[in-house]
């Protein structure tokens, strides 16, 4: 598909993503205007399966036959619909159907390459799908929830793969992978008839794959470089953190699918993890797709550490019971990820500006 087709697509992505951010501050108590009432209700929908929904696919799409975009339309579509009207079977079952083609395509991919990697990616992304047949059936979100929070973590695990940045020595270490890996699909399955033993059967997974991860990963390494080679490295060893704090807090007591336990819990793995993924990984993604070299700068470092403390002092504000303090948590992750998307941009123009005119100096 064209370059040109690519942005629209994109742009509904970051849509998606400022009213998810703007739609998750009104849910954590801040009085903001509401265009649209729906909107808090559907924050998950819209900052998972439609902001990374839709990027995630375009960014297959960019590399895959011309049937695989079928897959960033869908989720583009179902971002249009949640963002016009509320969430309803219509949205469902357009991330269904984009889904489901992201999934054909990474069973194409395995056919051509059978690498661990490919199955890793394929499995997140039918787990993306049996999340939306979920919420099909049920009519819950909270239900969907868990399966659409495996599908981000296992294509963030798939694509640090496939980046051949694990670099797991000796035998039998596939093992435990796979291990935390099925865990987590047992959890997610188990919490649909035990809630309570698949939120710590989840949460093991979770932890294994946190302390296999911060093992394997060559970013135990390339951390002493310097660069974007360090940064990514600082983003990705921040995220294994957080995926295992996000693993140990479901074993704590405390059964409600709301409130402010729920928030740690999601938020650690979701906030923590996922967003500390997207600040390493932006930088060799969005070239891919947009076909634009990024310079990096030091600069990145500020939302990052604006990421992890908001979300520090979110997670006290949670445990601790102190209102006032979890909102303002909140708002401080959500100003850390448009901190990012404003530094994301200028590199953008510079790297265009650049590729216009390659003899131009900074």
């Amino acid at each position: 598909m064209p370059l040109r087709m690519r942005f629209p697509l994109m742009a509904i992505g970051m849509i998606t993503l400022l009213v998810g951010i703007w739609a998750g501050w009104i849910r954590i108590g801040w009085p903001l205007p509401r265009p649209n009432p729906a909107w808090p209700a559907a924050h998950g929908a819209l900052m998972i399966s439609g902001f990374l929904g839709t990027l995630i696919t375009l960014e297959r799409a960019v590399v895959g036959p011309r049937w695989s975009w079928a897959a960033p339309i869908l989720a583009a579509w179902g971002s249009l619909t949640l963002l016009l009207t509320s969430p309803t079977g219509l949205s469902a079952g357009l991330f269904l159907g984009s889904a489901a083609a992201l999934t054909a395509f990474f069973i194409g991919a395995a056919r051509q390459r059978p690498d661990p990697s490919i199955r890793v990616l394929g499995l997140g992304a039918a787990v993306w799908g049996v999340g939306h047949l979920v919420w099909l059936q049920s009519g819950s979100l909270a239900l969907a929830t868990p399966w659409w929070t495996a599908f981000l973590v296992l294509t963030i695990l798939g694509e640090r793969l496939e980046l051949a940045r694990l670099v797991p020595r000796g035998r039998g270490l596939a093992g435990p992978f796979w291990a935390g890996v099925g865990l987590v699909l047992l959890g997610l399955v188990l919490g649909l008839i035990l809630p309570v033993w698949g939120r710590r059967v989840l949460g093991l997974g979770w932890l294994a794959l946190a302390a296999w991860l911060a093992r394997y990963d060559i970013a135990r390494r390339t951390v002493r470089q310097r660069g974007l080679v360090r940064y990514i490295a600082i983003c990705m060893l921040a995220g294994y953190v957080w995926l295992g704090v996000g693993g140990a807090l479901e074993w704590l007591p405390g059964e409600a699918p709301a409130g402010p336990l729920h928030d740690a819990r999601l938020h650690a793995v979701l906030v923590g993890f996922v967003f500390s993924m997207i600040f390493g990984h932006a930088l060799i993604i969005f070239p891919a797709v947009l076909r634009v070299n990024l310079p990096f700068s030091s600069a990145l470092y500020l939302p990052l550490a604006l990421l992890h403390f908001s979300l520090i002092l979110r997670l006290a504000g949670d445990l601790g019971g102190v209102f006032e303090v979890r909102r303002w948590g909140g708002l401080l992750n959500g100003a850390a990820i448009l901190l990012f998307l404003l530094l994301m941009a200028r590199a953008i123009r510079k790297g265009r500006k650049s590729v216009a005119n390659p003899f131009t100096t900074s």
